[in-house]
């Protein structure tokens, strides 16, 4: 493959693997955020609307499946029918956990997430279709969407937060997260676009999802491992 082709593969491969390593196989919140939320009390919708945002526009993992997901969606009414479909779902159990005190291990979500981030990339190079399985992916979309809305709740609910103003705050957060997914996958768009315009993207897309497969093998033996010693 000439250099030139491989450029764009380089780019993606390689902005994904500095994400990956800056938030070090984590989305939860980090130390600073977490004691400023927890030092907090009453609606805050602001602070929370930016931490919700900030989230997602970090959270490697969730950028990775999103990618995953979008990877060979051409048209905009099929971006916007799946990413919907992940929001949703994200959504739900994010509150849910929350609000309504629905607990799970972390290690154990967290790992379900990795596999989210493998099934998709399997999928994207042909895998379900060779092995003869028949999935519908917009119920598969969906169902990840649920397994990474929980894993986020799982991280809050570890976190000291004030009942008072606990539902608009929550709300709020919410709202950043979704409005930090899609400035993260207008991003992501923009780079697919600039790559599909090259004649390496046939064959480096392959090759990318290999590495975004790799990614969530990662994830689920990082979180396997944490869940058996823990």
């Amino acid at each position: 493959m000439p250099k030139r082709a491989l450029r764009p593969l380089l780019l993606f491969v390689s902005a994904f693997l500095t994400l990956s390593a800056a938030t070090a196989f984590g989305h939860g919140v980090s130390g600073g955020d977490a004691a400023y939320i927890q030092s907090i009390s009453g609606p805050q919708l602001l602070p929370y609307l930016y931490l919700g945002a900030k989230h997602m526009f970090t959270g490697y993992d969730h950028l990775l499946f999103l990618a995953g997901v979008i990877f060979f969606l051409y048209r905009l009414r099929d971006v916007a029918l799946y990413v919907s479909l992940f929001a949703v779902g994200h959504s739900l159990t994010l509150l849910l956990g929350v609000l309504g005190g629905i607990r799970a291990d972390a290690y154990l979500v967290d790992a379900l997430i990795g596999f989210s981030v493998v099934y998709k990339a399997f999928d994207n190079i042909g895998g379900f279709e060779r092995l003869g399985w028949r999935i519908d992916n917009r119920a598969a979309v969906f169902v990840f969407g649920l397994a990474h809305g929980f894993g986020l709740s799982t991280k809050l609910q570890d976190l000291s937060l004030s009942q008072d103003g606990l539902i608009p705050n929550m709300l709020a957060f919410n709202v950043g997260v979704e409005l930090g997914q899609l400035a993260a996958l207008a991003l992501i768009l923009l780079a697919f676009q600039f790559w599909r315009q090259s004649t390496g993207f046939v064959r480096g897309a392959f090759a990318a999802n290999l590495v975004i497969m790799t990614a969530g093998f990662m994830l689920m033996g990082y979180q396997l491992t944490g869940y058996a010693v823990a």
